[in-house]
């Protein structure tokens, strides 16, 4: 996910990072053991006049598979959810629209958790910009 929004015009950063758990300042080996109840995010800054929340929730869910509990093709764990983490109202709103319009175009329930922002762990460096440090334009499940 973070190449396809790196690509985004108005999109101005990405960072890899872990989410909604109860370690501070997990490490990748930590929450890969599931313990630390974290999810690995990107978390996405963006520049609202030229790229809109919605049209980021969009890249979102055509991205990813949304209706795959605790996976992401081979990644297996919790740590591998679908989430969403608002940071106010307007946005939470947004995402729940965002998932009801989307649901349409799925045969399976989509599972995606929408949730506050709870503290951001950036992850380490190796995991920032992973697909480009490879070679690998980016990745897209369809």
């Amino acid at each position: 996910m973070e190449a396809t929004f790196r690509q985004t015009p108005g999109v101005t950063a990405t960072a890899v990072g872990y989410e909604g758990g109860t370690k501070p300042e997990p490490t990748y080996k930590e929450v890969c053991t599931g313990r630390t109840n974290h999810a690995e995010v990107v978390q996405v800054e963006f520049d609202p006049a030229k790229v809109s929340y919605d049209q980021l929730l969009d890249i979102f869910w055509a991205n990813h598979n949304p209706t795959t509990l605790n996976r992401q093709g081979p990644d297996v764990g919790t740590q591998y959810r679908s989430a969403i983490f608002f940071h106010d109202a307007a946005q939470q709103s947004a995402a729940r629209a965002s998932k009801d319009r989307w649901q349409a175009k799925f045969p399976k329930p989509i599972v995606t958790d929408i949730t506050p922002a709870a503290d951001f762990w950036i992850a380490e460096d190796y995991h920032q910009q992973y697909l480009e440090k490879r070679g690998l334009a980016h990745c897209h499940i369809g």
